[in-house]
């Protein structure tokens, strides 16, 4: 597999892997832009938590950070999610992108608690966007993300939760050493959208014990 040496050229490979197949309202599925998620993976890669790393995408969705920290040289890649229609269209994108370093699996994030030895866990979790959303599902993931003891988190959450957020992670021994900040597109896709996009401000906190 050819080494990417920019961060465009991530973008672009990226670009491949389409948005979830079929959309539930139910898990907030909203698929994460090529540029937000080529823009991280670039940035945590340069930290060093990219390469030779053990790598977890949790609640991966089609795998974009999964399957981008496998082109940028993790040792290993590993997609969890709860829907199988979503792990099967990553699975036949990393076949056709030809990454063999990824692996997915079908689980909820209540039952998953394989062993995986996690240097860096990214997630992008059901973050509150939506007006009746059921709130505190991305806390759950950070909860989950130490619980299988990741060394380094990086965490999507609602930009104006983000005093609460950094409280949340000190009473939980966690340290931030980053804050990424970016604006979400939200597209169209369930039938309570009336806008064609809306724009939600965003950020990832990295985080480390």
């Amino acid at each position: 597999m050819k080494k990417i040496t920019r961060k465009k050229h991530l973008e672009m490979r990226l670009q491949n892997i389409p948005s979830h197949p079929k959309p539930k309202v139910g898990l907030e599925q909203y698929t994460t832009p090529s540029v937000i998620a080529s823009d991280l993976i670039w940035n945590a890669f340069g930290i060093g938590d990219i390469e030779d790393k053990n790598i977890v995408d949790l609640g991966c969705g089609t795998g974009i950070f999964a399957i981008g920290s496998a082109l940028m040289g993790a040792n290993s890649s590993v997609g969890v999610d709860i829907d199988e229609d979503s792990i099967k269209l990553a699975r036949d994108v990393s076949e056709k992108l030809k990454v063999d370093n990824v692996e997915f699996i079908v689980n909820d994030i209540d039952e998953f608690n394989q062993p995986l030895n996690t240097d860096t866990l990214f997630q992008n979790p059901p973050f509150g966007s939506q007006r009746n959303a059921d709130k505190g599902q991305d806390l759950k993931f950070v909860k989950k993300a130490i619980e299988i003891d990741a060394k380094v988190i990086y965490s999507f959450h609602m930009a104006s939760t983000e005093e609460f957020l950094i409280k949340f992670y000190e009473d939980n021994n966690l340290k931030i050493t980053h804050i990424f900040r970016y604006k979400f597109p939200i597209p169209k896709i369930y039938e309570f959208h009336n806008k064609e996009k809306q724009i939600v401000n965003v950020i990832v906190i990295r985080a480390e014990f």
